[in-house]
């Protein structure tokens, strides 16, 4: 059932990479809980442009919990106080009448603040541009059925290749630490025949540019799996450092 309620916004602001940030409180009355979170910032932003102050910068694209674009730091949780979604699937019924609700952006020396909410991921593109991907020539499209891969290992593929690269496991990591992220990536081509020929070449290249970007070590906290709306599975990050190990071994 639909409820109105009211609620007090604590809102990072800041204006460039360079320059100093700070919270700011706004109120909010009369706040649907059928809404979510996003529209909830519509509406605050709608208020301030009628104020004639600057709206607050944040980051979304899809609103259906694909893109992960929606990367919000809210009550020290990455995407907010629930389970298994992004920011624009969070609802705010999951927020009580005459809350207090802190909104920041990621926190990560690998993603740097643009502006308010909104910060620069474009280090995950990079890791990607590094080795996330197939470039042999494999010749023409086969039959679905022409290379038998097992199932176990087809569903593993498949569950590491639902990572959206949104951020939230370097959000959530103490050390601001990229490994969900770049082991799903790895783990996705490395189950894979398809992905075994440049196995050894993109785990190292992976790894090698996630460090470079300025992403922190991983100390097995398991923060990153908590907090994945997309429930990755750090065994991702066991089979990366195995992939990583037989490569600098070859060498």
């Amino acid at each position: 059932m639909e409820k109105l309620i009211n609620i007090t916004l604590k809102v990072w602001r800041q204006r460039g990479p360079q320059e100093k940030g700070a919270f700011e409180t706004y109120p909010l009355k009369g706040i649907s809980t059928e809404s979510s979170f996003l529209e909830m910032l519509d509406i605050l932003n709608e208020n301030l442009i009628n104020e004639g102050k600057e709206p607050v910068v944040f980051d979304h694209d899809c609103r259906e919990g694909i893109c992960g674009m929606c990367s919000l730091y809210i009550n020290g949780h990455p995407h907010g106080p629930d389970e298994d979604i992004t920011t624009c699937q969070l609802h705010m019924r999951k927020f009580k009448d005459g809350e207090t609700i802190t909104v920041e952006p990621w926190r990560s020396a690998g993603f740097p603040v643009i502006r308010d909410l909104m910060v620069d991921r474009t280090a995950f593109d990079k890791i990607m541009q590094a080795g996330g991907y197939v470039s042999v020539n494999t010749g023409g499209i086969p039959d679905a059925n022409a290379i038998p891969i097992p199932k176990t290992d087809a569903d593993e593929a498949m569950d590491a290749a639902s990572c959206i690269g949104c951020g939230a496991c370097v959000a959530a990591c103490k050390n601001g630490s990229a490994m969900l992220f770049v082991s799903a990536k790895v783990s996705q081509l490395a189950l894979l025949p398809q992905g075994r020929v440049e196995a050894a070449r993109r785990a190292k290249a992976m790894v090698s540019k996630m460090d470079e970007l300025g992403f922190g070590n991983c100390t097995n906290t398991q923060a990153c799996e908590v907090q994945c709306p997309k429930n990755v599975s750090i065994a991702n990050i066991a089979r990366m450092n195995r992939e990583f190990l037989k490569a600098k071994f070859k060498d």
